[in-house]
Order: structure tokens, then sequence, then C-alpha cells
């Protein structure tokens, strides 16, 4: 049999970490023009409601990230001399879970809504606009979904640049229309909603002319076959619901350290929100390295490659690491100007160059779960991804905030370096035996 590990290289790792580190970096970019198209209008209400609404699908959507997970995990695992039968097979079971749980979603929108917004602190009047804001977004969610659905896809064929060809779609139209409904129409954050309702579906149909290059048609499609094979298939339903619960776990560690942080009053509140952007920008950019190993470790996988994988990992940690590195020495030599660039208030900015120690040592401590997490979605285990963030949650994250609660902001800062250590340790646990299934 011929040797694989000859395409696993720099150049082949870059050609799906580039497109894929330039899509993740669209989306701040959208953030920030979100937030200045209302913050610029006659009353702080709007921005407030912006980002109450804003906050709420993070969440929300970012809770179902395991469709784009697990559909590049199977796809690069069943992308094997070139047979686009099964990888076909896996986008449309991944489609039509998805459109399962955005109708769902829609279903259950005023309850869910209902909640949310008493569980939300804010004032009536910020409350009210950004209900309006979630009435009109949550009709985003079937294209959302499905949008997650074939980028996984996409990015587990290797094909990088159409999944940012696809980001950069969503991202550009919601910009043009953020600028038309709000500055050219007048609306508020109702018309913020419209714009990302707009490029989401402006997305999916690039998305679904990009899938029809690639030889798969809608009318290709047999319902009542592929709802069956989904539902028969408990493999597949149980990794997107392993994944799911990995997920929540890692919603609920920010959520809990955002909440932590806001009961030590708004200065702390507001220095730890600035510091959180550090560790955001550089996910953003590690995980083009974890989406090139989930690539390239399940197509390992799928031809059965011990060699293959163990390269995979050595030249990604290698880009990783490195890149981990640079952005530790950024933060260290440039954080305080980077922080006067995010605000402008004396006691937050003082504050936050106070813990900026942290978001310089994180970079090195959470490098290794982005890893490795690359190579657990393109190996799909997902019991052991649950199972590692689990672990980590509950019995290294919380017992440390527990046990440091005496240091103040600086032990809830130290307990989330303990949350990416113990990711990162736990999940290493694990490489022996996936090396070994592979051998």
């Amino acid at each position: 049999m011929q040797n694989k590990d000859s395409s696993i290289n720099h150049r082949a790792i870059w050609a799906i970490a580039g497109p894929m580190i330039l899509a993740n970096l669209s989306t701040p970019l959208l953030g920030m023009v979100d937030t200045a198209v209302v913050g610029h209008l006659n009353s702080p209400v709007y921005l407030g409601a912006v980002a109450l609404g804003s906050m709420l699908f993070t969440f929300l959507f970012w809770g179902f990230g395991f469709l784009r997970m697990v559909t590049t995990g199977l796809t690069s695992q069943a992308n094997v001399n070139g047979d686009i039968g099964k990888p076909r097979d896996v986008l449309i079971q991944s489609g039509l879970l998805a459109l399962i749980i955005a109708m769902v979603l829609l279903m259950l929108q005023a309850p869910i809504g209902w909640l949310a917004f008493n569980i939300i602190d804010g004032s009536a009047a910020v409350i009210a606009e950004a209900e309006r804001y979630y009435a009109i977004r949550i009709w985003s969610a079937p294209a959302t979904l499905l949008n997650y659905a074939i980028l996984g896809w996409l990015i587990g064929l290797s094909a990088s640049r159409s999944a940012l060809a696809v980001v950069l779609v969503i991202n550009l139209t919601n910009i043009v229309f953020d600028l038309l409904l709000v500055n050219g129409l007048g609306m508020k954050a109702d018309g913020v909603a419209l714009a990302s309702v707009i490029a989401e579906y402006s997305g999916l149909i690039f998305a679904l002319a990009l899938l029809q290059k690639r030889r798969l048609t809608l009318h290709q499609i047999q319902l009542r076959q592929e709802f069956r094979l989904m539902l028969a298939n408990r493999h597949h339903l149980n990794l997107h619901g392993n994944f799911m619960l990995r997920t929540l776990c890692l919603i609920f560690s920010f959520a809990f350290f955002t909440n932590q942080g806001a009961q030590a009053g708004d200065t702390t509140l507001a220095a730890n929100m600035v510091l959180l952007n550090f560790i955001t920008f550089m996910a953003y950019v590690l995980d083009g390295f974890a989406n090139a190993t989930e690539v390239m470790s399940g197509r390992a996988i799928g031809h059965n490659n011990a060699a293959m994988l163990k390269r995979s990992l050595l030249l990604n940690g290698f880009w990783s690491l490195l890149t981990a590195g640079l952005f530790s020495l950024v933060y260290w030599l440039f954080g305080t100007q980077i922080i006067a660039l995010l605000t402008g208030i004396a006691s937050v900015a003082e504050m936050a160059g106070d813990y900026r120690m942290w978001v310089v040592l994180a970079p090195l401590l959470g490098v290794w779960s982005y890893l490795f997490d690359g190579l657990f979605v393109g190996a799909t285990l997902g019991r052991e991804m649950r199972n590692t963030m689990l672990f980590a949650t509950f019995c290294c994250y919380l017992p440390a905030w527990y046990l440091l609660q005496g240091w103040g902001n600086h032990g809830l800062w130290a307990a989330l370096m303990v949350l990416l250590a113990a990711r990162g340790l736990s999940q290493s646990a694990y490489l022996p035996r996936i090396i070994k299934r592979v051998g």
C-alpha cells in the first residue's frame, strides 16, 4: 500500500489552516461593525439590546456547533479514494438533523425567549428592544444550522477556500445590510437582526451553489430514506450528543467566569471582558490549525495509517505551538497598548493591566487543547471528548475556583488557566490508545 503520510506537509497544513484563520477573523470584524452602527444611534438602549441579543444567539447557536465538528470528522474519514458517495451521505444526514433542530427552535421560540429574558438583567427599554431583535433573528436558525453542516463538510473535504468563501459571503452581506438598514433606512436593533437573517440565507444560497458544483443537488436526495438512515445510525447520533455536551460544558465554564467577575463589581467585569478578547482572538487563529488537524487525522484514520496520523500531530503541533508562543510574546510586549485600544476607561484599563499576566500564559497553556480538539474531532471520539471536558470542568476548574477564592479575581483567572491545562492534559492521556487504534 502506498504510504499516505507524504501528503502531510507544511504547505498542506497552511492550505487548510490559512483560509480558516481568515474566515475566523472575519467574525470579530462583523461584531465591531454591529457595535459601530448601533453605537452611533441617539440612545445607548440600542447598543445594549444588540449586545444582549447577540449574547443570547451566541450561546443558542454555539450550543449546536457540534453540527460542524461531527460533520468534519465523519467527512474526513469517509473521504477515501475520491468516492463522493459516503461523504455526501454524511452531509445529507447532518443537514437533516440541522433542519430538525432548527424547526424545534422555531416552534419553541416563545418559551425560549421568555426564559432568556427573565434570566437576563437589563432595563425595561433594553429588554423590549432586545426582544424585537430576538423575534427577528430567530428566523435565521434554519440557515445558520445548515451552514454549520455545510461548512463542516467542506472543511472535511479539505475545501477550506470554499468554506472561507461561504463565511465571507455571510459576514460581508451582514455588514452591507447593517449599514443599509440602520444608517440608510433608519432601523434600530431590529435592522441589525434583519441583516443577520438576510446574511445567513445569502450564505446558504451561495453554499448550495457550491454543492451543486460538487455534484450534489437537491433532487438527488431521497428524504424518507435519508431520514430513516439518520435515525438508524446510532453512532452518528451519539457523536452529536456527546459533542453537544462537551460544548455546553465549555459554554458553562465561560458563563461561570463572566458571572463571577460580575459579582466582583462592574470594573472587574469590564476588565475581564477586555482580557477575554485576547483569548478569543488567539482561539480564532489556533482554531485554523485545529481544523487542519481535524481533516488530516480523519484522513489518516480513513486510510488506517498511523504514520500519517503521527506526522499530522507533529507538524500541526509545531505550527500551533509556534503561533501560541508568538501570541504570548505579543501580549507580554504590547498588552498595555492593546488594552488601551479596547477601552478608554482609565479604571478598567488599569485593572486589566493588573491581570494581563494571565493572558500571557493562556496561549501556552491552552494550545494543546485546541490541537487535541482537532484530533478528537477528526477521530470522531465523541465520548472521550465529552469525558475530558467534564473532567476538566467539574474536577479541575470548579474545585480550583473554590480553593482559590481567597485570591479574588486572580484566583478566578488561575482557575481558568487550570481549565485550559486540564483539557489538554486529559486529552493527551488518550494519545497512545488513538495511535494504537490506527496502527
